[in-house]
């Protein structure tokens, strides 16, 4: 197994890209193989810098660098040795098996879509990731590449997100909401109630219905639907949400002696909940629907979210993800005709 890797993806590259690849060696690479691609004196004198034998690993020179400011539709053509365009062409050749980059989501996601090519029955890629909920995650697909979405994508992300489910996240018949502004089939816009239809009669998946915002998080199911514009507020509301809660309890903790003593009780608890809200322990977001696993993984990651997006690239390999995937879509346009 072949993991390509962007070096030069994300605020905190290539260090932290590097350091994340290390550590993914030293913990389960064994029979994997990390090829590392980027401006190749960059990454020997990096890894120099933070003592990080690059023995393990393939170095592929690419002199050019996708940047936050490029143009995500003019990337591919503009700068065809960048790691992140070269990377996906390579994995496109079949010269690897999966690509993880930090780097833009809007660049990553249109050379996706134009060099690996998404799967039959797919327009374009969605972007899921796992958020958290009480006793386990679930997963929001689309949560900001398709800001606008017709009725059988949010049906095709249905079939991605429970395959998705199943084969990374281990989740047996997992069930699949859509997000609405009510639980009834009549609520919500014409493509909305039209998307329901199509996922109540999907033979794919265990449809459960709408979901409310506010009954998202109650940890009820495994795969949440929706356009990437609503999945992006319900993602960017989620963390804000998050943080700004986390941070009104600690002066609470500290008002005096006894609160403080009441946070020594709590601590392990704390650090359990804090633990839950950090994006680092899943590490990244597939593009599910692309021909190949593509992870883009948060733009600040740390090195243990870099580890984790290669874990997660492995397992999407290890368990054949987008071949399963592909017969779950066929049967899903076959009910839908």
């Amino acid at each position: 197994m072949k993991i390509f890797v962007d070096v030069m993806g994300g605020d905190n590259a290539p260090n932290a890209v590097l350091q994340g690849a290390a550590d993914a060696v030293k913990e389960f690479g064994q029979g994997m193989t990390i090829a590392l691609l980027g401006p190749e004196d960059v990454i020997r004198k990096t890894a120099g810098e933070m003592n990080i034998d690059l023995a393990p690993f393939e170095i592929i020179h690419c002199p050019d660098v996708v940047t936050m400011e490029d143009d995500p539709v003019r990337v591919a053509r503009k700068k065809p040795e960048s790691s992140m365009i070269k990377g996906l062409t390579l994995l496109k050749n079949g010269e690897g098996d999966a690509f993880v980059s930090a780097g833009s989501t809007g660049a990553l996601h249109v050379a996706t879509s134009l060099i690996v090519r998404t799967m039959k029955g797919v327009k374009r890629p969605a972007l899921a990731t796992q958020m958290p909920a009480p006793g386990k995650n679930y997963l929001l697909l689309d949560c900001g590449a398709n800001a606008e979405c017709r009725a059988d994508m949010l049906n095709a992300f249905g079939t991605m997100g429970s395959v998705y489910a199943q084969k990374v996240m281990g989740r047996e018949n997992p069930a699949v909401a859509l997000v609405n502004n009510g639980a009834e089939e009549h609520k919500g816009t014409p493509m909305y109630r039209e998307a329901h239809q199509k996922l109540k009669a999907n033979p794919s998946i265990r449809f459960v219905g709408n979901v409310e915002p506010r009954d998202v998080m109650k940890g009820d199911m495994d795969v949440v639907v929706c356009d990437g514009f609503v999945g992006n507020v319900v993602l960017k509301l989620t963390e804000g949400v998050a943080t700004t809660l986390l941070g009104m309890l600690k002066p609470i903790f500290l008002k005096n002696i006894l609160t403080k003593l009441a946070y020594l009780t709590i601590k392990g608890g704390m650090g359990d909940l804090k633990k839950m809200m950090d994006s680092e322990e899943v590490g990244g977001a597939p593009l599910l629907g692309a021909s190949r696993p593509v992870i883009k993984a948060h733009g600040s990651s740390k090195a243990r979210g870099i580890k984790n997006a290669i874990r997660q690239a492995r397992i999407c390999v290890e368990n054949d993800l987008c071949g399963t995937m592909e017969k779950a879509l066929a049967d899903t346009m076959a009910a839908d005709q």
